[in-house]
């Protein structure tokens, strides 16, 4: 097992996220709780404006919830520190894009955690599963998220049998966005990173407040909430340099330049 759990990098812009736990890339709870420091200070960190999270190796992405570190005490409801379970899936405000890259297995809470990101693309020897159902136990953000992404049907064969799906057929319900080779993976990757960071912040973290706040609400109580500026996002958006920057640039027949205010 490597000292460091979680590498990061800076790219730019970017932020890129590498768990590395030998031999299966399985989260404990001080690995989750890293994971959610690196988030944190992704989210709040100005100068960053999309993260990259990947696994080390090419066989596991995230095989979930580390059933060893479970044996040796730790508790499947312990502290896993802030943003929940790997750090990503409840944190709060994440209004920053961030890309998966499944570079292998993704079962149980590690498909649960590449479903927290906004784009996935996968390898093409990539698999998915939610096995919990074979010990006795709930998939439970995958059973809130995953019945909204892919057909209901199809994510309700895989929460009640634990069936095991391939790249292409995850990729066929719009389980991942793209399917790449595998050597080829992190260059696709960083790419829709480096593209997603060339565009305007301020628009991102209003798609994002809205795709979420909105899932609770009717069409019309969330189009009122935009149009009367009652997201904290698009009220900072409307007044903001970067909308007027967008303007100019359309008019100047010119690429905008992007400050985030």
């Amino acid at each position: 097992m490597t000292d460091t759990p979680v590498r990061t990098e800076r790219r730019g812009h970017v932020l890129e996220v590498t768990l590395d736990r030998p031999k299966a890339n399985a989260i404990d709870l001080q690995t989750s709780r890293i994971m959610g420091d690196v988030f944190k200070d992704f989210r709040d960190d100005p100068e960053l404006r999309v993260a990259l999270l990947t696994g080390a190796g090419d066989k596991f992405f995230c095989p979930g919830w580390d059933l060893k570190a479970a044996a040796d005490g730790d508790a499947v409801d312990g502290d896993y520190g802030v943003g929940g379970f790997g750090g990503l899936q409840e944190m709060r405000a994440m209004n920053k894009p961030v890309v998966a890259a499944v570079n292998g297995i993704a079962c149980g809470g590690g498909l649960e955690l590449a479903l927290s990101a906004d784009i996935i693309l996968a390898a093409d020897h990539a698999q998915f599963a939610l096995p919990e159902i074979r010990s006795g136990t709930v998939a439970d953000a995958a059973s809130v998220k995953l019945p909204k992404r892919i057909p209901y049907h199809i994510a309700m064969e895989m929460l009640l049998t634990g069936r095991w799906i391939e790249a292409e057929e995850a990729a066929r319900w719009g389980l991942v966005n793209h399917l790449h080779p595998s050597a080829e993976l992190m260059e696709h990757a960083r790419a829709m990173a480096d593209h997603l960071a060339s565009g305007p912040p301020l628009v991102y973290a209003a798609i994002k407040e809205i795709v979420r706040e909105a899932e609770a609400m009717t069409f019309r109580d969330a189009m009122n909430r935009i149009t009367k500026r009652q997201f904290a996002t698009v009220d900072i958006l409307y007044d903001s340099e970067d909308q007027m920057e967008g303007a100019r640039a359309f008019a100047e027949k010119r690429d905008p330049v992007w400050k985030g205010r």
